[in-house]
């Protein structure tokens, strides 16, 4: 097994100071909300590129009333050392993102990804078949960040192209040089971005269809995606599709000026999911449809990132068993169990994780600790 072997936090959201041994592949985080739980998730998930499963500001981490600064330190299972928080203010106040690997600075934030991966299942994501469409890109970019730790960054500069694009387009609107250059650049990210997640969404698929059980209490799921610059990479190679979406883009310039923003591109697609076994539209099934496929296709990713980076994710699951029965329940713990990942849930009621199997830990959770069930 892969995972933690010791979390300490120092002044992070509700821990003055917790120091958490680990030696189970399921770890089972019981409390009454605000107690906590989450927050001890939340400080894992940080481990991975991004803000972490709150998508939180950094100086927002830091325990209120502390001075402002913390720490996240883990020993993972083969004893490399991980630390990362907020340091000592400047000259200027501002604090800077701190990490190490093995007590040496890392400037890179993506060089943790060589060493762990995570992914999670938050009560958020229970709406995403029947959300919107930016909800559904961002669990799509999250999905496609956990294979490919270069791709935030694609994103995060596709955004800043689209806001000078708009902005010309707003104040120099006749400037072509200015807007042709921006174009280019817009063209190139944003046919990048489209190419990791349909190679994402691709290879998750494929997994998906080699180990599909129609009998499963967690259905497999089939994935698409919807959107005009993502039928152009279908279809053309990468510097075809560059130059296409480039003519769009200036093909459409009156209208993108009109509605003050780019309609075409990356930043439009949808993730597009059905039942597998029913053969519906995954925001057509029950609630409890939806949250049991919601689970099978986070379980199909972890497998994916397993296979992909060599590395068995974290997997965070954030108050996952309390609208199961105890059926699917039991059958979710299996699961689990099965994965091969080092798994983190939390829930409101210890007895939730009564049936967990043998070998795995249950913490009591309360405000500022973790205690150990025996």
């Amino acid at each position: 097994m892969t995972g933690l072997a010791h979390l300490a936090l120092s002044d992070f959201r509700s821990y003055a100071d917790l120091a958490l041994p680990v030696d189970a592949p399921l770890i089972a985080l019981a409390g009454e909300n605000g107690a906590g739980k989450t927050n001890i998730l939340e400080a894992i998930s940080l481990l991975s590129p991004g803000r972490g499963l709150r998508r939180a500001e950094f100086a927002d981490m830091a325990r209120s009333g502390a001075g402002g600064g913390f720490a996240v330190s883990v020993r993972l299972a083969d004893d490399t050392q991980i630390g990362l928080g907020l340091g000592e203010p400047d000259e200027t106040g501002r604090r800077s993102r701190n990490q190490r690997i093995n007590g040496a600075p890392s400037s890179s934030l993506n060089a943790v990804s060589e060493h762990v991966r995570v992914v999670w299942l938050t009560p958020e994501q229970d709406g995403l078949f029947r959300g919107s469409a930016g909800d559904r890109r961002r669990f799509l970019d999250r999905l496609v960040l956990a294979i490919d730790a270069e791709h935030g960054a694609r994103v995060t500069a596709l955004e800043r192209a689209l806001r000078d694009r708009n902005r010309i387009l707003d104040e120099r609107p006749h400037d072509a040089g200015w807007l042709d250059a921006i174009e280019r650049q817009v063209a190139e990210l944003g046919v990048a971005v489209a190419a990791a997640r349909a190679e994402a969404v691709t290879r998750l698929g494929a997994l998906i269809e080699e180990t599909r059980d129609d009998t499963s209490p967690f259905p497999w799921a089939m994935l698409a995606l919807e959107g005009e610059l993502d039928r152009l990479v279908a279809a053309l190679a990468a510097v075809d599709a560059e130059d296409a979406y480039q003519a769009l883009l200036k093909q459409n310039r009156p209208r993108d000026k009109a509605a003050g923003r780019t309609l075409i591109g990356a930043q439009a697609t949808d993730l597009k999911v059905r039942h597998g076994p029913k053969d519906i539209a995954a925001e057509q099934g029950s609630t409890g449809e939806q949250k049991a496929l919601l689970v099978g296709l986070v379980l199909a990713h972890a497998r994916l990132v397993a296979a992909m980076s060599r590395l068995a994710p974290i997997v965070l699951m954030d108050e996952i068993a309390a609208h199961f029965d105890p059926r699917r329940r039991t059958a979710l713990y299996e699961a689990l169990g099965e994965l091969g990942c080092q798994v983190w849930m939390t829930g409101a009621d210890e007895g939730l994780f009564r049936d967990l199997p043998a070998g795995s830990a249950r913490l009591v959770v309360t405000p500022g600790r973790a205690d150990r069930l025996a």
